[in-house]
């Protein structure tokens, strides 16, 4: 009997409640109505001059596993100590994402020259036209960043930097068992969108392979080097070694003919060096290859790209609703 009391009693107090706010919603009906009404001109002005965005996505994938088909060949470089393996995952997938929006690759793609609009340009001077910058920032003509690299440019570049990774550049996984990487780019300028997300990858790209073959490129260079410099050496010993090979002709004692011999085993010498180096050069260029990772584009911006505008429609009722 007390719990039927009870709940009786809270009954009463909501519907008590009730009346009063609807008896308080009568007496102020003029004022909500004023309210609402404001609200939705606030909305519309919002919906009539607030300007489109436009989302440049693009989806790609690393793959930068050991190539099958230089199965055969890597067995047979392990044969001079060479370890064709897989690169190591110093830039994993989660890594990338970072890299993705970290300053140095953001602003070497804003330092891409690109047409847009019909100029040709910085990317990141057109960012300054496109979002009215140059005159808050007080930019001009003589301030452009052909061929300039100041403190004043570089404080340019970081608040843009800033500004992109804060709420303008999405990079994430599309999904967690997926190695597929979003790129997602929000800008008033379609065409600035899809420039600078290409540039973004195209900078991202060769970081990435530069940091991944960076130990089989100094390698490679070394062999190259050293591969031309015993050329010289073995040409020069052969030329050497013919002209007192003419000369010893007629020479019968061998003391007579020392140099001719000391020449030739310089020259065996040098070409065993000479060829042992080439097939190591070899080696390494298939080495520099297979770590060489591809860059799969699976999905790329293409104009028009989807506008972003809230409709007057729905901006007037969502603003009533609120008011």
């Amino acid at each position: 009997m007390d719990k039927v009391a009870n709940d009786d009693i809270k009954l009463k107090d909501i519907l008590i409640v009730c009346s009063q706010y609807k008896a308080y919603l009568l007496t102020n009906r003029k004022l909500l109505i004023m309210n609402v009404v404001a609200f939705m001109l606030v909305g519309a002005l919002f919906s009539l001059f607030s300007n489109p965005t436009y989302d440049a996505k693009l989806t790609f994938v690393i793959e930068n596993e050991q190539k099958q088909n230089i199965a055969g060949i890597s067995s047979i470089a392990s044969q001079f100590g060479f370890e064709l393996n897989s690169p190591s995952s110093t830039f994993s997938q989660q890594n990338i994402l970072e890299i993705l929006k970290s300053r140095s690759v953001v602003i070497s793609a804003l330092m891409q020259d690109q047409k847009i609009n019909n100029k040709n340009k910085f990317l990141i001077e057109h960012y300054l036209d496109i979002n009215n910058l140059k005159d808050a920032w007080e930019i001009n003509e003589n301030t452009l960043f052909q061929n300039r690299s100041t403190i004043f440019h570089d404080s340019i570049c970081h608040i843009v930097w800033e500004q992109i990774i804060e709420d303008k550049l999405s990079v994430k996984m599309q999904t967690n068992e997926a190695t597929l990487i979003n790129v997602s780019f929000t800008s008033l300028n379609q065409e600035f969108a899809k420039s600078f997300v290409e540039s973004l990858i195209n900078e991202m790209r060769k970081m990435y392979t530069k940091h991944i073959t960076s130990q089989s490129q100094m390698t490679l260079d070394f062999l190259k080097t050293r591969s031309d410099s015993v050329f010289i050496e073995l040409k020069s010993a052969e030329e050497e070694y013919a002209k007192v090979t003419d000369i010893n002709k007629r020479i019968i004692k061998a003391s007579g003919r020392l140099k001719e011999i000391q020449l030739r085993r310089e020259v065996e010498m040098l070409n065993t060096v000479y060829m042992e180096i080439v097939r190591n050069l070899e080696i390494s260029k298939i080495s520099l290859l297979n770590q060489t990772p591809i860059f799969n584009i699976i999905d790329q911006p293409v104009l028009p790209l989807k506008k972003n505008h809230l409709s007057l429609f729905s901006s007037i009722i969502m603003s009533g609703f609120l008011g």
